[in-house]
């Protein structure tokens, strides 16, 4: 069973889950992996914890975490880049595979070893080298937005929590076509936000952005579908 440490923020969380079912094969509700979630809307800020502006996520984290250890979760998916800087704390606590959202990415890239990838984050996300580091390790050089890019992407991924989607729409587009522009072969959309933004988007565009959220959810549907053949 999946186990869900959700809540960061709620609307990405939800829009997790409907890309479980999505990216699951099958034809009656039985086919579908088993998911037990805690939309965990208090834990504290993980940008401003990372900035040193805002108290530590990680002890809210892991009794999330252990909730849904003690619900029954088999491996836990965290739909929310920025709290990947906890990742190996958290891992550390449980005997449960914690599936990482960046190594789902990297998995779906197609592009030569030497690609250039653009990432689209939370200032968080960037400070913690989350993506940075994990990319690097694969051969793939990252791309970021300059200084005043990341204020605009960090604005956005605020109005979407606030819920002013067109608004936000129209800011990351802009900052996603600026990191083609800049040779980027393809452009992360990295922070769970994102993609609820640039869901309409289509065009050339379209094809040049990867989703964090969508590889993480077939990730989890790829750790999961053996439970379902065996408790079919």
């Amino acid at each position: 069973m999946l186990g869900v440490l959700g809540g960061m923020g709620p609307m990405a969380t939800v829009d997790f889950m409907a890309k479980v079912v999505r990216n699951t094969p099958a034809s009656c509700d039985q086919d579908h992996i088993r998911m037990v979630v805690c939309s965990a809307a208090d834990i504290p800020d993980r940008t401003a914890a990372i900035l040193g502006e805002g108290p530590d996520p990680l002890p809210a984290l892991r009794e999330t975490l252990l909730r849904l250890e003690a619900a029954g979760a088999t491996r836990i998916a965290i739909p929310c880049n920025t709290a990947h800087h906890w990742h190996a704390a958290l891992q550390a606590e449980t005997p449960l595979p914690i599936l990482h959202i960046v190594d789902a990415v990297v998995d779906q890239l197609t592009g030569p070893k030497d690609a250039r990838i653009g990432v689209l984050a939370t200032s968080g996300t960037v400070a913690a080298r989350i993506y940075q580091d994990r990319l690097g390790r694969r051969g793939y050089a990252c791309g970021l937005p300059d200084a005043a890019g990341q204020d605009e992407v960090t604005r956005a991924i605020r109005l979407v929590k606030a819920g002013h989607l067109s608004e936000a729409t129209e800011i990351l587009r802009r900052e996603a076509e600026a990191l083609v522009a800049a040779g980027m072969q393809a452009v992360v959309m990295a922070c769970t936000e994102i993609p609820v933004a640039l869901a309409t988007v289509e065009g050339p565009l379209r094809a040049s952005l990867i989703d964090a959220t969508e590889a993480l959810a077939r990730a989890c549907v790829a750790a999961c579908r053996p439970e379902v053949a065996l408790a079919a």
